[in-house]
């Protein structure tokens, strides 16, 4: 029910929601949970296994019960927490894992076979018959399994991803985040304060407490706005980090929209933020007690029933009991009669516990039994004077509190036990550059977590080399934080430990009794702490009644492995960017334009569309206009855009050595402003890319790589990098994107070059594979003289912005001089006459031996793959090894894919002598010519070979040749 007069959106508009079909009456600002409870609806799920009744717990993220399904058909989406999802106008939710209804689930009838369903009954039962499993018993549990349901239909909304960089990471807005924030900006870092709620101030959100002299929320908001005006500062509401990683990385998931926003609208944004140090303060959970049946609606943790009245004005219940070991607790009561709920008696197990107001207490006291099947209705209070029924209908419970350690544990961290508070805290040092501060590591006094904020957020400062400056700290409350132990209660009945995967004491009990002693063990077998919260309510309980069991004490039982994410996240957000189109992302060069309009036909390119060939008006087919464009290179001149080769950035004064290292060849001598042709190799000794890489000062190259091949040469450096070579000074970037790249080709290269140049070039300036910075109408780019067409050849590169100007000027200048644009098909064949190798010929099972650059894999240097491209399988002459092949009969057609057998023999798999792998036909020469791979090849240059084509029915006769068929002495390229 409301109360008149509390929480924090008394002035909010009312909005009408729906859930399971009923109509309801809410607050803006109001979560689902506040909403339902605020008109008395206590039955919002069932859990897992035995489908029992179960109502709100929480009023966080780690909600484990009221699990529903918002919205409907492609929009619907399941497992959403009560407790964070707001309610707006039009919102449809619906209760899961019930049929065929909420309150009259038929599946409840599972807790009357719980007997026959203990921990691990899967492991024992459905044994016999055999031929059952498949037929009845596995149909049966797949069908069971699961809460709520999936659309089926493709995602509608719109997801994001984002990158951020930061001084500083702020985990948590509460007092210590905020202090810790406020600090570390007021000394000039870039900070990101980020927190999981709609609004920030954490726990002060729900406490009545003052903080120099102004409630905690007016506190708050004042330094909020404070922050808010600094520009080093980014506010992030409604952004859980959900994973700590490496080198200071954490992924973090905004919720940007609600499910009424426009389809336009990000749903919600996936971020990788980037910190060069991290504070964690990121607060702590209440737990649960294990008591007699403590899992009916109606029976809640005491902070939850607290932040439902002081943050949303809704009282819990009309007549509340609290059950606690520890004195925070306390302040439920307090706050509950102060804002005229009564208070039926505080159950305290400790024997010296005192009250903070006036209200009944019963000291050295446990509830042993609960009563009410679809809300609570009475409990049973034992204490030294026997037991006694209380009537109420919330009862408010609190095991303590449990840092949340999480973030600290997702690089293999493992947390400490603290005796003081009988809960882990975290260890230091457990996630690097991360410190920790306020209840996250166990300082639960509002005045020590502003402190503690303050204290860790200077010492975060000082290993940035930043001074701090005077922070004054406000006054607040320091009451000591007390408890004594109390796992479980004795009674009749189960008493629930993970509530939504219906795991209890006598589970964990069983599983040590059957010698499942281990946490992770344990876990496995009873699912504790595998529920969506992940054990955030449980898992501390269940330790130790698991070290009860074993006769081990807590801190030796050891805890579960934490792992991300901290709350689930959609893959949707998640694969942000790569659905539908972004799944294969079109991606166009700065000539894509240009291209279209003089009506080249655009084909795929992996992901990049380029042109196969640039048509005139009086040729009617590919070939003519692939043999013009051939010749104009030969003898005039011609430009390409060849942007699409990977271009990756690599500097640091150990560039060199990682270059010798993943090459085969030596890079250590290449000379400043000279280029050197590549070969990659695998682990195994296999060719896995070729490419040239120009040293372009002391420390800095780069790289080019073949199209097909630049994702996997940037991710095989980023690997050698981190776990082969990771005591290299290196740094490497892909820069395809940022430069567009064109080459110049023929006779007249230099010509065309030296009429858009600012300075001029020759050949003793410029000679071959030489490289540098040059001007072109005051823009800076580069200049490569490297030839993949055997030519006398330039390759010009400027930044991408430019590409288009330079595409056009390159083509003018081109055409008054005889020559012109060319495309895709001409490249291949000007490559093919020249020999030159594409993926085409090194697919990956072609070593250095067999396309003749054997003698380019160093002997004086290791590298990747040098041992293994040695063994002797891999230098067999009877290898099938590179070669040319030409028709005995010039007007013969070559197919590529066609294998080799010797003239006369069957063309059946026992004879095969090798295959074709390029083939085209050669203006230059009046015949087709190919590359392909046959057995002791070069050891058969003249004889003939019979190509065969099973496929497209072609036999011809081949003559083996040299692979190089045009200027065999390269004479063109360097002249």
């Amino acid at each position: 029910m409301r109360i008149a007069g509390k929480g924090l959106h008394q002035d909010g508009a009312a909005v009408s929601f729906t859930f399971d079909g009923v109509s309801y009456t809410g607050r803006e600002g109001d979560t689902l949970a506040a909403a339902l409870l605020a008109n008395g609806v206590r039955l919002m799920g069932r859990s897992f296994k035995y489908h029992r009744p179960r109502g709100v717990l929480t009023a966080g993220s780690e909600e484990p019960n009221a699990l529903v399904t918002v919205g409907q058909g492609a929009r619907q989406d399941p497992n959403i927490r009560a407790t964070t999802q707001a309610v707006y106008d039009g919102l449809a939710v619906r209760s899961q894992n019930a049929w065929p209804s909420l309150k009259h689930d038929a599946m409840a009838v599972n807790d009357l076979a719980a007997p026959f369903l203990s921990a691990g009954f899967y492991y024992k039962t459905f044994m016999w018959p055999k031929a059952f499993w498949e037929k009845l018993y596995e149909p049966i549990i797949r069908r069971a399994a699961g809460l709520g349901a999936l659309s089926g239909g493709a995602v509608e909304e719109t997801y994001e991803k984002a990158f951020a960089h930061c001084d500083v990471l702020v985990i948590g807005a509460g007092p210590a985040g905020i202090m810790a924030a406020l600090t570390a900006a007021q000394a000039g870092a870039d900070v990101i304060l980020a927190d999981e709620d709609t609004q920030m101030g954490g726990r002060l959100l729900a406490e009545t407490g003052d903080i120099d002299g102004q409630s905690g929320v007016d506190w708050v908001q004042g330094q909020l706005a404070a922050l808010a005006q600094m520009d080093n500062v980014r506010l992030m509401p409604r952004t859980c980090v959900t994973g700590a990683y490496d080198q200071g990385t954490f992924g973090a998931l905004e919720q940007v929209s609600e499910q009424n926003a426009p389809l336009n609208t990000p749903r919600e944004c996936f971020w990788r933020i980037t910190a060069k140090r991290s504070i964690l303060c990121a607060g702590a959970l209440e737990r649960p007690i294990a008591f007699p049946n403590n899992d009916r609606p109606g029976i809640m943790l005491a902070s939850a029933v607290r932040t439902y009245l002081n943050r949303w004005g809704v009282a819990a219940g009309q007549s509340v009991t609290i059950f606690a070991n520890n004195n925070d607790a306390h302040r439920t009561a307090v706050d509950l009669i102060d804002a005229g709920v009564t208070v039926a008696g505080v159950i305290d197990s400790r024997e010296n516990a005192s009250a903070l107001g006036d209200y009944p207490l019963f000291t050295g006291a446990q509830v042993i039994a609960t009563k009410g099947r679809h809300g609570l209705q009475s409990i049973t209070v034992q204490d030294a004077h026997g037991t006694h029924d209380i009537e109420t209908d919330c009862l408010a419970m609190s095991g303590g509190w449990n840092p949340s350690v999480h973030l600290t544990c997702h690089m293999n961290g493992r947390p400490t036990w603290s005796e003081d508070i009988l809960s882990f805290v975290p260890t230091d040092g457990s996630i690097p550059d991360m410190a920790v501060a306020g209840a996250a590591r166990g300082t639960f006094s509002t005045l020590g977590c502003l402190k503690d904020g303050i204290a860790v957020a200077k010492a975060t400062l000082k290993s940035l080399d930043l001074k701090p400056a005077q922070t004054a700290i406000p006054t607040a409350e320091d009451d000591a934080y007390t408890i004594e132990a109390l796992w479980q209660v004795d009674g009749k009945g189960r008493k629930w430990l993970d509530f939504q995967n219906d795991v209890h004491v006598k589970d964990v009990r069983l599983a040590a009794q059957e010698n499942f002693r281990s946490v992770e063990h344990m876990k496995r077998y009873t699912t504790q702490g595998m529920a969506t919260d992940q054990g955030k309510n449980s898992n501390v309980a269940a330790l130790a009644v698991l070290a009860d069991a074993t006769g081990r004490g807590i801190p030796e039982t050891g805890t579960t492995t934490f792992r991300p994410p901290y709350v689930p996240v959609s893959i949707a957000a998640m694969g942000a960017g790569s659905q539908g189109h972004g799944f294969a992302p079109k991606r166009h060069l700065t000539s894509h334009t240009a291209s279209v309009d003089r009506n080249a036909p655009m084909i795929e390119v992996g992901l990049w569309y380029r042109a196969s060939y640039f048509p005139k008006s009086n040729e009617t087919t590919w070939l003519e206009a692939c043999n013009r464009e051939v010749n104009m290179v030969r003898n005039h001149v011609g430009v390409c855009d060849v942007s699409t080769l990977g271009k990756i950035d690599i500097q640091g004064p150990d560039a060199a050595e990682f270059l010798d290292f993943v090459y085969c060849n030596t890079f250590s001598s290449l000379k400043e402003n000279r280029v050197r042709y590549g070969l990659m190799l695998r682990e195994d000794g296999h060719v896995m890319d070729d490419g040239t890489t120009a040293r372009l000062g002391p420390n800095h190259y780069v790289m080019t790589t073949t199209t097909a091949a630049a994702g996997q040469v940037m991710q095989h450096l980023d690997w050698v990098s981190q776990a082969l070579r990771p005591d290299l000074d290196v740094r490497f970037a892909s820069v395809t994107e940022q430069w567009a790249q064109f080459a110049v080709a023929g006779p007249k290269s230099r010509k065309l070059l030296n009429s858009i140049l600012d300075s001029q070039i020759d050949n003793e300036s410029w000679p071959f594979m030489a490289c540098g910075e040059v001007s072109v109408a005051g823009v800076q780019g580069r200049l490569f003289r490297i030839s993949f067409s055997g030519e006398h050849a330039y390759e010009i590169a400027v930044p991408a912005r430019y590409g288009a100007s330079l595409f056009g000027l390159l083509t003018a200048q081109a055409e008054a001089m005889a020559g012109g644009l060319y495309g895709m098909e001409a490249l291949n064949v000007l490559r093919i006459e020249k020999g030159f190798i594409t993926h085409a010929e090194i697919h990956g099972r072609v070593t250095a031996f067999d396309i003749g650059f054997d003698r380019m894999v160093s002997q004086k240097k290791d590298c990747i793959g040098n041992a293994l491209s040695r063994r002797e399988g891999l230098l067999d002459i009877e290898r099938e090894q590179m070669v040319g092949l030409k028709p005995v009969e010039n007007a013969s057609k070559l197919t590529a894919g066609a294998h080799l057998f010797v003239e006369g023999a069957d063309a059946v798999r026992e004879n095969d002598q090798g295959y074709v792998t390029s083939v085209c036909h050669s203006p230059t020469l009046g015949h087709d010519i190919g590359l392909g791979f046959l057995k002791d090849g070069p050891n058969r240059y003249g004889d003939r070979v019979m190509l065969v084509d099973h496929v497209r029915k072609n036999q011809v006769l081949c003559e083996v040749c040299h692979p190089v068929f045009f200027d065999p002495t390269g004479g063109l390229a360097r002249g």
